[in-house]
């Protein structure tokens, strides 16, 4: 016959004072280490490219921290864009000359070759305003951005 088992009130702030020590403790365990050389560089590099978006928006200036055979997915519905010119092309004719342009970095980290941020992206269009909260994740190759693909969390 099986018994069930019985827990006391010692046992169980006993159970309870373990599990909260190993729950402090566990942090320390499982925090990240701190980011490499070429990961703080992989960063550097898409923290400079989020900076440039100012109107007016030089786009050719954000091409220059792509690959020539980058990949761009601007949303996760929406068909890569492959090839530097091709996506600096793209860019200009999705958002032409915005009034105002932002990319506002609320986190980044990096693990080897990627690079994730979450940002706020930001325009005043002619006709609209344009208020995005997503993720972007980045595949960094030789100091350039090869893939970028955003992910939306929110459009406002």
């Amino acid at each position: 016959m099986h018994e069930e088992p019985v827990v006391d009130r010692r046992h169980f702030l006993a159970a309870s004072l373990v599990g909260a020590a190993g729950s402090l403790a566990l942090p320390s365990v499982a925090s990240a280490a701190g980011m490499t050389a070429a990961e703080k560089a992989n960063v550097k590099v898409v923290n400079e490219m989020c900076a440039a978006w100012k109107a007016p928006v030089d786009f050719d200036k954000i091409g220059t921290f792509l690959a020539e055979d980058c990949v761009f997915r601007p949303s996760e519905t929406a068909q890569p864009i492959k090839g530097r010119q091709a996506i600096v092309d793209g860019l200009k004719k999705m958002l032409g000359s915005p009034e105002r342009a932002e990319f506002k970095i609320v986190q980044t980290f990096a693990r080897g070759p990627m690079v994730v941020n979450e940002r706020f992206d930001r325009f005043t269009l002619p006709n609209r305003k344009i208020d995005w909260n997503g993720v972007g994740v980045f595949f960094m190759k030789n100091g350039l951005i090869a893939e970028w693909l955003d992910f939306t969390v929110k459009v406002g």
